[in-house]
């Protein structure tokens, strides 16, 4: 079959690999779209010793099944496999699982006609749903998991005030999940001008320039560093108020950056958010099919077989926050 193989570092191209072949309680999805990750860039990048080329990477997946209980039906997939047994697994906290696996990261993943997956991690697709929405569903799941955690499920002041440190997908869709909830003075900090005028049109929140511009006027509550440098560590110290609360979902780096004497003393909460779980994905999909949130105005389809150049434009700073592969070769 046709896929996208990450070869070596900042290198990729288009060609064969073998069909999937399902292990015990697997179904292979044959393939619509799959979105690109700021962690399929880093793995492109040669950061991550997970990802080891050659592989074919992508996890932001939408198809439809070829068999089992959902066989015909369209589908999204929650790319995170874990064990079910364990002590995080039975209290619901599966993407805490020692034992979690993902596609795309030690096995075959979406850039590609077809992938295996458990088939306990399959979603059907709401009806009216468009597939190039729906791949949304697996980055937006992150988000929502992140803003539950930064507003203490979603139970905090929805006049405070929220920042947003970057304006890709997640920065960008975490804000959406925010105004969604009905939070009203949300500001996305976002260095490239492309990015900055396309926020404006897409989600409420106030889009500015880090680098000659702050939030002004109010206390700053609550920021999402989706960037996850030692730089906006930094500035997430320098821009938080007393007893606010930083949830840190970037993976960018390992810099240090982050004042945790001011943390210490001002009693800032710091939290780090991974993943999601499946009532994370489920609202994710809610979201989507009711229309609150879709990709309108920032993502981008491509061709499967043009994905090379879009890792190349995301690196170049060059792409829309979101670009979407056509899988369907």
């Amino acid at each position: 079959m046709k896929a996208l193989i990450y070869t070596a570092p900042l290198e990729s191209r288009f060609g064969e690999v073998d069909a999937p072949e399902p292990r015990a309680g697997e179904v292979v999805v044959d393939l619509a779209f799959c979105g690109i990750c700021g962690s399929d860039m880093h793995a492109w990048h040669g950061h991550d010793d997970r990802r080891i080329p050659p592989l074919v990477l992508g996890h932001e997946a939408v198809g439809t099944a070829q068999s089992g209980r959902l066989e015909g039906q369209r589908v999204a997939i929650n790319p995170l496999m874990t064990c079910g047994q364990c002590p995080a697994c039975l209290r619901g906290a599966t993407h805490l699982c020692p034992e979690r696996e993902m596609i795309g990261m030690r096995r075959p993943g979406g850039f590609a006609e077809s992938v295996a997956i458990l088939e306990d991690n399959l979603f059907a697709l709401p009806e009216g749903l468009s597939f190039a929405d729906a791949a949304l569903a697996e980055p937006l799941a992150c988000c929502v998991h992140a803003v539950r955690l930064m507003t203490m499920d979603y139970a905090a002041d929805k006049d405070q005030r929220m920042v947003v440190l970057g304006g890709g997908a997640i920065g960008l869709l975490s804000a959406m999940a925010a105004a969604a909830q009905g939070y009203r003075d949300i500001w996305i900090a976002e260095t490239n001008p492309l990015r900055r005028d396309m926020l404006g049109q897409c989600v409420k929140a106030t889009p500015y320039n880090p680098i000659d511009e702050k939030p002004e006027g109010k206390p700053i509550m609550m920021i999402l560093d989706a960037v996850g440098t030692g730089m906006t560590r930094k500035a997430s110290t320098a821009l938080i108020a007393p007893g606010g609360m930083i949830v840190h979902i970037g993976l960018q780096d390992n810099e240090p950056g982050l004042d945790t004497r001011y943390l210490t003393l001002q009693e800032v909460t710091f939290k780090g958010t991974y993943c999601y779980t499946n009532a994370d994905f489920a609202e994710a999909l809610d979201l989507l099919a009711s229309g609150k949130i879709s990709g309108e105005g920032f993502t981008e389809i491509r061709p499967l077989a043009d994905g090379a150049s879009g890792f190349l434009d995301i690196h170049n700073g060059k792409a829309p926050p979101k670009i979407i592969l056509n899988t369907d070769c």
